[in-house]
């Protein structure tokens, strides 16, 4: 068994889903596994992981609508606004969705299904430098 890690830098550009599915497949195509575990781990608390459809593009503005109304920016139930009214929802939406994923790797393969990719789902509206650690174990 071996392992191996690797950390992807994302430049977000602002509130959205981003799709890194490629930069993940291009590292785990290259390590020769057969079988083995990703995990993915984001090193940010208003940034998350999702796994959701890459097919069609209006699942992600569905998802990004629907967590704004879920966790609209300026509500008034927040007191924390240090960086902003999208500082506190950030925190919030990222506490709602993920900060780490496990993702199979299965006949040298990453085993996500047919529609699914892998994002970094940014919660803040400003440009931000997004840092995520791969770990590979397997062989």
């Amino acid at each position: 068994m071996q392992q191996f890690t690797q950390q992807i830098s994302i430049k977000a550009q602002g509130r959205r889903l981003y799709d890194i599915t490629p930069q993940v497949l291009d590292w785990v195509n290259n390590l020769g596994f057969n079988t083995g575990l990703l995990t993915l781990y984001i090193q940010h608390t208003s940034a998350s992981l999702l796994i959701n459809e890459n097919y069609d593009v209006d699942v992600l503005v569905d998802m990004e609508a629907f967590f704004n109304r879920l966790v609209p920016d300026g509500d008034d139930l927040f007191i924390h606004s240090v960086e902003g009214p999208d500082d506190m929802p950030a925190h919030v939406r990222s506490a709602l969705t993920q900060t780490s994923l496990s993702v199979p790797i299965l006949q040298g393969k990453l085993a996500l299904g047919q529609w699914q990719g892998i994002f970094l789902f940014e919660h803040r509206h400003m440009p931000a430098t997004r840092r995520i650690i791969l770990h590979a174990l397997g062989g």
